[in-house]
């Protein structure tokens, strides 16, 4: 299977979004080739966290966004990104749970969950005038933001 490549249809033109947006291509094809290199399995579900904490940080940015801007979609957006998390949160299940992994489905679930997010609420957000700038966030709490997510995940995860 052909890893994700950045395609200028998500492109948003607002590049903090643009940059976390690139982020999760690499990191999918950092699953990717740790699938294919059957590389240990905590290796994957490690990745597989760091997926899920950065999208959730990348969420929850959008949306003070969204609140600090009246958006009025807000409540449905939010909801979608509920869904995608839930969805990140299943297909890590599914990982740690799978005895004989079929890696090609497995890839293409990913695939098909990277493209979901790009397909919901977030190309109708970004093309809103008021939203072409993005808040900035300095790293430590980023990285708090992407930590926490993660070991919520994974806390969930292995129980």
């Amino acid at each position: 299977m052909a890893l994700i490549e950045w395609r200028e249809e998500y492109c948003t033109g607002i590049s903090g979004i643009d940059y976390e947006h690139e982020q999760l291509i690499d990191q999918i094809n950092g699953i990717y080739a740790l699938i294919d290199d059957q590389s240990d399995r905590q290796l994957v579900i490690d990745g597989l966290g760091d997926i899920y904490g950065s999208i959730s940080a990348h969420f929850a940015l959008e949306e003070q966004m969204m609140e600090k801007r009246d958006y009025v979609h807000y409540e449905e957006h939010k909801a979608d990104h509920l869904k995608l998390l839930d969805d990140i949160g299943d297909i890590v299940e599914l990982f740690e749970k799978t005895i004989e992994l079929d890696s090609n489905q497995f890839k293409q679930t990913l695939n098909d969950w990277f493209q979901t997010h790009f397909a919901t609420h977030d190309s109708k957000l970004h093309k809103e005038e008021n939203f072409i700038t993005h808040d900035q966030i300095d790293e430590p709490t980023m990285s708090y933001l992407i930590r926490k997510a993660k070991n919520k995940l994974l806390g969930r995860v292995k129980k």
